[in-house]
């Protein structure tokens, strides 16, 4: 892809990281956070709120099969069984915290 032209030379791409590498160095974490709010507002202008929710849910879509394509499907019915044993675990601390002892009032 990007190849290396010769001895003390650098590709665009190490040339453009180099170059962000700097100008990082001289705005700060500030600076840089600046700039994605500005860019942001621009986007959002120029194509509309809604243009985040459409770029999200196709990230989504990949991201989703990525996942699925390297853990199989049965891998979300693993984690959706742990996330609701997490959940009744909480539930229960909630109620002995108030007093309860994990029993229903009646």
């Amino acid at each position: 892809m990007a190849e290396k032209k010769g001895k003390g030379q650098m590709t665009v791409e190490e040339a453009g990281r180099m170059g962000g590498e700097i100008r990082k160095e001289e705005l700060g974490s500030e600076g840089y956070a600046e700039i994605g709010r500005k860019g942001g507002e621009t986007v959002k202008e120029k194509y509309g709120p809604e243009f985040y929710s459409e770029i999200g849910h196709k990230g989504g879509q990949k991201g989703g099969e990525a996942v699925k394509e390297k853990y199989g499907p049965e891998f979300y019915s693993e984690i959706g069984h742990k996330g609701g044993q997490r959940v009744k675990e909480l539930i229960e601390e909630g109620k002995q915290s108030e007093g309860g002892g994990g029993r229903s009032k009646k």
